[in-house]
């Protein structure tokens, strides 16, 4: 006789407690995306103002690529990162940026991280582990 499996009983969750869940993970995420928007805004900023002999003397790879480069992903960097905030000012409109600045985040983040690794820059690589540890659960979060 074969046996059969019966779930446990499950509890429903009251709406009082459903809202109260996605405050928390609503909080949780501006949390998130708060330290993501400090950190590239930062780095963003530095890239631009930042003479290119203290930047190689900071990081290895501005020696290897054009000043044109760096600036230009300094750029990139506060971009993206004003887009992660854009739901502040609309809901609807920023929702769509956040999820596209998150993921071209990701895709930075990833990308750096591979070049931090072989160049040797293991701290760096670090913060590149680090920042897609924060930046991915922002983007599943928010894309729902």
């Amino acid at each position: 006789m074969a046996a059969t499996f019966t779930p446990a009983s499950v509890t429903p969750v009251s709406s009082a407690a459903a809202r109260l869940r996605a405050t928390y993970r609503n909080m949780a995420l501006w949390t998130l995306q708060g330290w993501i928007a400090m950190f590239f805004l930062a780095a963003g900023y530095a890239k631009l103002t930042e003479s290119m002999a203290n930047l190689i003397t900071l990081m290895t790879w501005p020696a290897m690529v054009s000043e044109q480069f760096v600036r230009g992903l300094g750029i990139a960097e506060i971009v993206l990162a004003v887009g992660v905030l854009t739901p502040l000012v609309s809901w609807k409109v920023g929702r769509p940026l956040v999820v596209v600045s998150a993921a071209g985040l990701i895709v930075l983040e990833a990308v750096m991280l591979g070049v931090h690794a072989l160049g040797g820059d293991i701290g760096l690589s670090i913060v590149n582990v680090l920042l897609l540890a924060i930046t991915i659960p922002v983007l599943l979060g928010r894309r729902a």
